[in-house]
């Protein structure tokens, strides 16, 4: 069964069909034409969403927001329930993950006309349209991939501090000295695709999917090349194995001071911060490392992503919902946020309110040093098929580690894989 649009407005509607969506007669979440309902997945970003809230009801007093965070999983499932009885929040985050699927059965209101592109990042744009290229969100924020270092276990190896000179070379030199003479831990390369092998992949000259996501490119030679390259940095004794990972997860490792590096997204650092309030100064972060000798480009890349802001094509308060929308998307609804340090605003110009937050609150971690990595920042890798094919390539990565399948054999499977999954939608 087709799930998504292809073309046409017939294709659409079954496509909406087979999702057990549709976007006809929402009744909206709340009866009352002047509340809204604001639904989001992260506890960590509620105040956030509230500061927001709180300026814009304080210009608009005949007007309630009520923000209601879940948790991720719970999110969706909330969400496609909505959706399916025709009860969708006032507003809610989309992630790119979901925007095709959401906007493609026409369950979006298009918010092309509330959303001035060049005030927004050309990822956070990009990342809030659906496949016939309106834009279905207002961008909310863009990310990054960043390198976390325990500086006590580079002291003690007398090991220089990571900064944007670094390469894959001074990574795995850095990794074995310090395993060498502390014992401990260098580069975590646990088993994931964006905050993991991607970034090496792009690094590398190579690409996931073609630019317009219409066909896969795993055995393309620089994309399989760094694919190898990140599956064998496991093979190295310095770096735990998945079942490792698997009982202990790397930030665990690294707090525990076990583990030296490994790479997590901006989104984590303020939970980081307060749940390890006692590391406060003993961590830093760094830029990713380039590759030495990429088979293209400058060796430079990381994997950006972003969400948006969404409400319902058909919600019964969608009128005002598109009011609150276009705050949420100003730069002083972008600044709000970035100022509550969780999240880098999409507009352009505000990630300096993101900054300054950790200095604030007496974080000492330079997070500065990674903004200039937006420069060359790599699109989230993403089309219509993903749902499908995602878990299945992941699931891939695992036997390959596990000895289920050589690298080849692996790679030609999520070639294979991927391929077949574009053509079925």
């Amino acid at each position: 069964m087709k799930h998504w649009l292809k073309r046409g407005a017939t294709l659409a509607l079954a496509s909406a069909m087979s999702l057990g969506l549709c976007a006809c007669g929402s009744k909206g979440a709340s009866s009352d034409k002047g509340k809204l309902v604001f639904l989001i997945w992260d506890q960590g970003q509620k105040a956030g969403m509230e500061a927001i809230a709180k300026a814009y009801t304080e210009k608009h007093p005949d007007v309630k927001i009520e923000v209601q965070a879940t948790g991720w999983d719970e999110y969706w499932t909330k969400l496609e329930a909505a959706a399916t009885s025709n009860s969708m929040p006032d507003i809610f985050w989309m992630h790119s993950n979901q925007m095709y699927k959401y906007a493609d059965s026409g369950i979006l209101a298009d918010c092309s006309d509330i959303v001035k592109e060049t005030d927004y990042s050309d990822i956070s744009v990009a990342n809030a349209k659906g496949s016939d290229g309106k834009t279905y969100g207002v961008p909310k924020d863009k990310d990054l991939v960043l390198m976390l270092y325990n500086k006590d276990l580079f002291d003690q190896a007398e090991v220089a501090y990571p900064d944007e000179n670094w390469t894959w070379d001074d990574l795995e030199g850095a990794s074995a000295e310090i395993y060498e003479k502390t014992g401990k831990y260098g580069y975590m390369a646990y088993s994931h695709d964006q905050i993991g092998y991607w970034n090496f992949v792009y690094q590398n000259g190579g690409k996931i999917l073609s630019e317009d996501g219409s066909l896969a490119s795993y055995t393309d030679p620089a994309t399989a090349d760094a694919i190898k390259y990140y599956i064998d940095i496991q093979k190295n004794e310095w770096c735990p194995t998945q079942e490792q990972f698997a009982n202990t997860g790397a930030a665990e490792l690294f707090f525990s001071g076990e583990g030296a590096m490994y790479f997590a997204g901006n989104w984590d650092l303020v939970n980081l911060c307060t749940t390890y309030a006692d590391r406060n100064g003993k961590w830093d972060v760094a830029p990713l490392p380039k590759c030495p000798s990429p088979a293209s480009g400058s060796g430079q890349a990381v994997i950006s992503n972003s969400v948006s802001y969404a409400t319902a094509a058909n919600g019964a308060n969608k009128e005002l919902a598109m009011q609150f929308l276009e705050f949420l998307g100003s730069k002083e609804g972008q600044q709000i946020q970035g100022e509550s340090g969780v999240a880098i605003p999409a507009y352009n110009g505000l990630e300096d309110t993101w900054v300054k937050t950790f200095a604030d609150k007496g974080w000492q971690i330079n997070v500065n040093q990674v903004i200039p990595m937006f420069d060359y920042s790599v699109k989230y890798v993403n089309n219509p098929s993903r749902p499908s094919w995602e878990p299945k390539v992941e699931q891939i990565m695992l036997d390959i580690y596990a000895g289920n399948c050589t690298t080849d054999e692996g790679i030609a499977k999520m070639q294979t894989t991927v391929t077949d999954a574009i053509a079925e939608y």
